[in-house]
């Protein structure tokens, strides 16, 4: 697993790629695993969860036997409502705009959904209030986790965000023109481009060349 480490503030906060839109973070000693996926992990081997957040019932980012693996009786589960079928024990249902602290970590629902991309006709492939993103408040950072969206409003309205990972897989969510004009508008200091398939992700990196202040991180997230 690749991991970037960050100074604290006031905690050490690591955030740690496992591919797609799967990565574990932890800051201090509270452990947040993002979208598990068994085809990134042995959930068995890794640090158990404190907290589990999950940005919507696709199968590539709701995988009930990975979950099952990493939650231990205190684990904090955070879905979205057409999740709770799919996951036995306690789900914490986080519609777009709820907000909670958990764990001394502030989480804030953002919604995650397409304008533009569709199976057909008035068919979005992720319809709006079906899915989350999220905004973790991690002491004096905050971190957006965008789920599977594009660049909506809501989005482009954010401010004060330190980390952002963006989703850059067609056609499902942005092309990376579209992850350009939604960085340029709300200017995250790190952006992460994630779950980025078959897209290169070299091209975002050329399209923000001369946005300043923009620092464009690319992992093994496809």
């Amino acid at each position: 697993m690749t991991e970037d480490v960050f100074p604290p503030a006031p905690l050490p906060l690591t955030i740690g790629f496992l591919g797609h839109a799967t990565m574990v973070i932890t800051y201090g000693t509270t452990v947040v695993h993002v979208d598990p996926w068994s085809q990134f992990a042995d959930y068995g081997r890794l640090p158990k969860a404190d907290l589990v957040l999950v940005t919507h019932d696709h199968p590539d980012h709701l995988d009930p036997k990975a979950i099952a693996q990493i939650r231990k009786d205190s684990t904090v589960v955070l879905a979205t409502p057409r999740c709770t079928d799919q996951l036995k024990g306690a789900v914490v249902v986080m519609r777009n705009g709820d907000g909670r602290s958990v764990k001394g970590i502030g989480v804030l629902a953002v919604p995650a959904y397409n304008i533009v991309h569709k199976r057909g006709p008035g068919a979005p492939y992720h319809p709006k209030g079906e899915g989350n993103g999220y905004i973790l408040t991690l002491g004096s950072r905050k971190l957006y986790i965008a789920g599977d969206t594009e660049n909506t409003p809501e989005m482009k309205g954010l401010s004060g965000i330190d980390i952002a990972f963006l989703p850059m897989n067609l056609p499902y969510t942005m092309t990376p023109e579209m992850v350009a004009d939604a960085a340029a508008a709300f200017r995250p200091k790190i952006l992460y481009p994630y779950h980025y398939g078959e897209t290169d992700p070299a091209r975002l990196t050329v399209l923000l060349a001369k946005e300043k202040g923009i620092e464009v991180r690319i992992r093994p997230m496809q």
